[in-house]
């Protein structure tokens, strides 16, 4: 029984995971930005997969709905961001892209580190809010898998590695203070 608490306790830790610490919404003239701050980390295969030249496409996804009491809730705004994290083997430098933005990083800790913050996102505007109406922000974060190579997506379905995607963060965003 101890052999296989160790043996479970192992493959979590070398598998990667996606857990979302924080998020808020700020508003700028008319627009509203998100910010979070996600915790990630890299299974030891997705590692040995980044230096060998394959690129992971992240999709950050949020949602702001207004809840209904007796039907579904009404959809308010819904937006998908891609962020890529590759490894350029010539120049020794991981690219983290971003919105057409291309940031170069000497390391990969220092690379996640950027793929972690989520910065001034435009999710919505403000004029899409009515004031004293109640609010439900979902976030989730989550690898692509459809933008994996076949043969990672085949190894993914018996994997732990490859299935990283944090949990919905959920909050009532009060932005009419």
């Amino acid at each position: 029984m101890l052999w296989l608490m160790l043996f479970a306790g192992a493959s979590l830790a070398n598998s990667g995971t996606l857990h979302i610490r924080s998020a808020n919404l700020i508003t700028y003239e008319n627009d509203v930005l998100l910010n979070a701050d996600v915790e990630i980390n890299f299974g030891a295969e997705m590692e040995k997969a980044i230096l060998k030249g394959f690129t992971f496409n992240f999709l950050i996804e949020f949602q702001l709905v207004r809840p209904r009491q007796y039907w579904f809730n009404d959809e308010v705004a819904t937006t998908v961001q891609q962020v890529s994290l590759s490894y350029h083997a010539l120049s020794r430098q991981y690219i983290v892209m971003r919105n057409e933005q291309q940031r170069t990083f000497p390391t990969l800790d220092a690379a996640i580190e950027d793929l972690s913050i989520i910065q001034d996102l435009k999710v919505f505007e403000k004029s899409d809010m009515e004031k004293g109406e109640p609010y439900l922000a979902m976030l989730l974060m989550r690898l692509d898998h459809k933008k994996l190579p076949k043969t990672l997506q085949v190894e993914g379905i018996a994997s732990n590695d490859w299935k990283m995607s944090s949990q919905k963060y959920e909050w009532s965003p009060n932005l009419f203070k």
